[in-house]
This record gives structure tokens, C-alpha cells and sequence, in this order.
């Protein structure tokens, strides 16, 4: 056990001084109304959109229904899910369950509440979460992590690292592998120059290991130093650590988003040199930034060097490989690696293999393939469909001018079938498509529900629905989205 490591607490105003730097979607329709419902889907149908989390509490105790069903872990995991991205309602049905008798909360639960809260900002609520974890000795690693993270996500990087002087008080220790989880944090928050001097103050009681050194480099690139992350593998071979084929690759990706391909092969050379040869994710990554490069030519290059080098593709290779050649306007190539490559090689596809085929599909107006490809993903018993997957289909609908039976189904299906929950990306794909078709009353009902969960429209949003609902006269709408836009 490690001891007298340093309060970092004391540091933090030394560095903070001197671095420089809808009720359609969670109730069921008045046509199911008549079918059985699911345990799930009878608590699902009494968390109104727009409650408080104690509303929520209230609404499900009061139901004789919700209270005659035998909660399980299995179940209360599915009801959290649903609510992933709405915290009132996701905060609102975990206090209602550990309400239940016999019922006790696994870690896991509280894990992911905790996330959620801090996903949405509300960091208050996350800390009791955490404090109410740390009274049952429930608090891990892991959700240390999560706290670290939203907190420095939130712009609180002083926060995350007081959750790291208080391990102590959470039965945890200082080693090596929780300091690497805060300096993590803190570099992909950008306060690399914050996490340097903590490692400094940190590094005459911990001693670091490599992944120290790859959180640097990845640290440094991030902020557009390759110097010094060139620098950081020098420092790490004087600490005995050998650079790997992360570090490398680390450095070769900031080469690819600099679009400096020609480093990115100098680096390459240097690698083999070094007897640390590239391997498939070093590939699969120059690949992938040679086409939002728009050098197709010279990903299909990569990808057959790959092969010459003797590696066997896997999925994520094969998916950028797919993505290359649609964009590259290789359709029927793309096709032929979905069907036959992938299943010769005994590669599996997973969601995101889908999701590109669906999305090139879609891209090619061959919608009824689009849907094809989708009913193969639920089919398989393996992948499941996740937001992204509906996008293009979404998409498809406006542009093909099928926003009602179709749209629907698609929204029935996502909701009620595959339990996801609606993002701002959707929110906002769904009232645009709708103000464009002259639909602005339901696009008004989604704009209330996303509101009500907490998720913030974007300015142009707002502006939009709010010109389409002023030209239907419709006085409330205009009303709540104008003070809504004052409150921006």
C-alpha cells in the first residue's frame, strides 16, 4: 500500500492560475392500448414527460398495477435504460425502487444513475448519488471513473481532482492505477499541463507504468504538441518503459488529423525500425482519416499494405474498409466485403457494420435494402440497433415524403421495441424534417418533450420552429419557444 501520497487539493489554485491554457414516445398508442403490456412496459407508461423526479416516485407508487410487479434487477436495468438520457424520470424510478420492499439497488445501478445525473449537468444530484454509494461501500473504481469524468466534462476539473484526494475515504487507494484514471481524465479534458504537474507532485510516491506515458502522449496530440509527445517517449525509455505500438499510433493519428501523410508514413518506417510494427488498429486508423481526406485512393493503399503485411482484418477494419469504398462510390465492393469477404473470413459483423451499410443504403435511395439490412441486425440474436442505426432511415423518410405511416412505425420501433431513448442529434433531425413538411404541430410536441427532459435545443432550433409555429397563429407555441429563446 502506497502512503503519504500528496493532497492535490492544495495545488489546484496554483494551477488554475498559471497554466495557460414526448408523450408519443413513452406512452403506448391508442392502437395498443388493447394489447397486453409488458412489466416494463406498464411502468414505462406511468413516467410522464416533463415530471419531476419525485412526481415520477409518486406516479409509480400510486399505481396498483406498478405495485402488484415483481421487480427485478434484470427489469430495473431495462427501466433505466429507457430513461439514460432523461434524468428526472431515470433519478425518479430509482428512488421508487429502492422504495420497494426486498428490493436493494446492485452498484450497478447506482453507477449508472450516478452517470446519467452527471451526463445531464446535474452534479449536486451526482454527488448525493456518490455519497449515498460511498455509506453502503459500493463505491469501485469504475465509478470513481464515471464522477472524475462528468465532473471534468462539466468543466469542474478542480472536482475530479478532490474525488481523487477523498479515495481514501471511499476504502480505495492512490496507486498507480487510479492516478493514471485522474491524469486520463484531466488530458482528455484538455488540462494536460494540469495533469503534468500532478504527475510531478504525484510521481516521488506512485511509480508510473507505461500507460502513464501513453495517457501523455495521447494528452499532448490532443492539444496539438507533438513535440512533446515525441518528447514524452523519450521520457518514458528513461523510466524503463518501452514505447508500444499505442504510443506510436497515438502519434500517428495526430499526423492523420493534421493530414501530414506523409509523417504519417515516416512514422510508420520508424515503427518497423524499431521492431514495434504497426498492427491492424494503426491501419484501420490511417485508413479512416485518409477518407475524411478524401484520399480514397490512398485508403484502399493502406488497407491493401495491411494484407501484404500479413494481418488478419477484423471487424472495425472491415468497417472502414465498407465506408472507404461507398465513399469512394465502390458500392457493389462495399456489398461484396458485407456478404462475402466478412462471412469467408469468419469476421462477424456488429452494430456499426450495419449502421454503414444502412447508412450507404440510404445514401444510394435503395431504401427497401436499407430495411433489409436492418431486419438482418435484429435477426441476428447478436447486434442490436442503436440511435445512430436510425439516422439515415429517419432521413430517408423526409426525403422521400413518407412522415407519416412510415415515420411513425420507425419511432414506434426505436422506443417501444428497442427501449432508446431520443438525443439532441434526434430531436433536432425529427424538427427540422417536420418544420420542412409543414408538420411544425408535431414538431412542436417533440421540441416540449426534449425541454422537458432537460435537453437543450440548439438556437437555430428554436428559431425555425418558432417561425413555422408564428405562421400557423399558433399563440401558445410561440409564446413558451420565444421565452424559452430569452433564457438561451
Amino acid at each position: 500500500m502506497i502512503s503519504r501520497v500528496p493532497k492535490l487539493t492544495d495545488i489546484i489554485h496554483f494551477l488554475s492560475t498559471s497554466s495557460k491554457t414526448c408523450a408519443f414516445f413513452h406512452g403506448s398508442s391508442e392502437a395498443n392500448a388493447s394489447l397486453a403490456l409488458s412489466d416494463l412496459d406498464i411502468l414505462v407508461e406511468k413516467v410522464k414527460i416533463g415530471s419531476s423526479d419525485d412526481e415520477v416516485v409518486e406516479s409509480l407508487a400510486n399505481d396498483p398495477k406498478c405495485s402488484r410487479i415483481q421487480l427485478t434487477h434484470q427489469l430495473f436495468d431495462k427501466l433505466l435504460h429507457r430513461f439514460k438520457d432523461d434524468w428526472k424520470s431515470a433519478l425518479g424510478v430509482f428512488r421508487w425502487a429502492e422504495s420497494r420492499s426486498g428490493y436493494e439497488h446492485p452498484s450497478e445501478a447506482y453507477d449508472m444513475v450516478l452517470d446519467t445525473l452527471g451526463k445531464m449537468k446535474q452534479m449536486d444530484k451526482m454527488v448525493i448519488i456518490l455519497r449515498e454509494m460511498r455509506d453502503n461501500n459500493l463505491v469501485t473504481l469504475n465509478t470513481v471513473a464515471k464522477v472524475m469524468r462528468r465532473f471534468a466534462g462539466a468543466g469542474q476539473w478542480e472536482e475530479a481532482v478532490r474525488i481523487f484526494d477523498e479515495l481514501g475515504t471511499f476504502g480505495l487507494e492512490k496507486n498507480v492505477e487510479s492516478m493514471n484514471l485522474l491524469l486520463d481524465t484531466l488530458c482528455k479534458a484538455n488540462r494536460v499541463e494540469q495533469a503534468r504537474e500532478i504527475f510531478l507532485k504525484l510521481k516521488p510516491h506512485v511509480l508510473p507504468n507505461a500507460n502513464t506515458f501513453n495517457i501523455f502522449i495521447h494528452g499532448w496530440c490532443k492539444n496539438g504538441r507533438v513535440d512533446e509527445a515525441n518528447w514524452t517517449i523519450e521520457e518514458m525509455k528513461g523510466h524503463g518503459c518501452h514505447p508500444c505500438i499505442i504510443s506510436y499510433s497515438t502519434i500517428i493519428k495526430f499526423h492523420c488529423s493534421q493530414s501530414n501523410f506523409d509523417m504519417v508514413r515516416y512514422v510508420l518506417d520508424e515503427m518497423r525500425t524499431k521492431g514495434c510494427p504497426p498492427n491492424v488498429v494503426t491501419y484501420t486508423t490511417i485508413m479512416s482519416y485518409m477518407a475524411k481526406a478524401q484520399k480514397y485512393e490512398d485508403a484502399l493503399e493502406i488497407a491493401e499494405m495491411m494484407k501484404s503485411d500479413g494481418l488478419k482484418p477484423d471487424t472495425l477494419f472491415y468497417n472502414s474498409l465498407i465506408h472507404v469504398l461507398g465513399r469512394a462510390g465502390k458500392v457493389r465492393e462495399a456489398i461484396r466485403i458485407f456478404e462475402v469477404e466478412m462471412p469467408k473470413s469468419s469476421v462477424s459483423p456488429n452494430t456499426s457494420t450495419y449502421n454503414t451499410m444502412i447508412a450507404l443504403f440510404c445514401h444510394c435511395c435503395q431504401e427497401e435494402k436499407a430495411s433489409s439490412v436492418l431486419e438482418r441486425m435484429e435477426d441476428s440474436g447478436v447486434c442490436k440497433p442503436d440511435i445512430q442505426t436510425y439516422y439515415p432511415l429517419l432521413k430517408s423518410c423526409f426525403r422521400t415524403d413518407q412522415t407519416d405511416d412510415l415515420l411513425s412505425k420507425l419511432l414506434d420501433d426505436m422506443v417501444k421495441r428497442h427501449h432508446l431513448s431520443l438525443d439532441l442529434s434526434a430531436y433536432t433531425l425529427l424538427i427540422h424534417g417536420l418544420c420542412r413538411v409543414n408538420k411544425c404541430d408535431w414538431a412542436y410536441l417533440l421540441f416540449e418533450e426534449m425541454t422537458g427532459q432537460g435537453i437543450v435545443p440548439r438556437y437555430k432550433t428554436c428559431r425555425l420552429l418558432f417561425e413555422e409555429v408564428k405562421q400557423k397563429h399558433m399563440h401558445d407555441a410561440v409564446e413558451k419557444i420565444e421565452d424559452f429563446m430569452k433564457k438561451m
